[in-house]
């Protein structure tokens, strides 16, 4: 299977080893958008505001071709800030892209229970709970 990772940049240093334990199951992973560059959204922040939303709009269309392109994704959504199983919403984005797309969604923690557990519930994802031999 063809498996889109996605997450928050807070969570790049996690995505390595889900990758390479995935790709042991015989899986074709592709890393988050940004992963090598991970701090070139603040560098592009500090251009003027046209040319971020630019770069912003080109970002976006880049995670649905991503998308297109596998079978899945996985959400690695961990503790931020205080917050369990966080999904931010660029995360959330992706995961609307991949319902849309008819794609599987895999949860690697459960759903996070904040105002869009609703419809996250409503994209049915599969909650493994860190247990990626469920990834299938």
């Amino acid at each position: 299977m063809k498996i889109f990772i996605s997450c928050s940049r807070m969570f790049f240093n996690k995505v390595l080893p889900i990758k390479e334990e995935l790709e042991r199951f015989g899986h074709i992973v592709s890393f988050p958008n940004g992963y090598n560059t991970p701090n070139l959204e603040e560098e592009m922040k500090l251009l003027k505001e046209s040319e971020y939303r630019e770069w912003k709009s080109k970002m976006l269309k880049e995670d649905g071709e991503l998308i297109k392109n596998n079978d899945a994704i996985l959400v690695l959504n961990f503790e931020k800030n205080g917050i369990p199983n966080y999904i931010g919403e660029a995360t959330f984005l992706e995961m609307f892209r991949s319902l849309d797309s008819n794609k599987k969604i895999f949860l690697y923690n459960p759903i996070p229970n904040n105002m869009l557990k609703d419809e996250i519930e409503g994209m049915n994802p599969i909650v493994i709970s860190g247990n990626l031999s469920l990834v299938q």
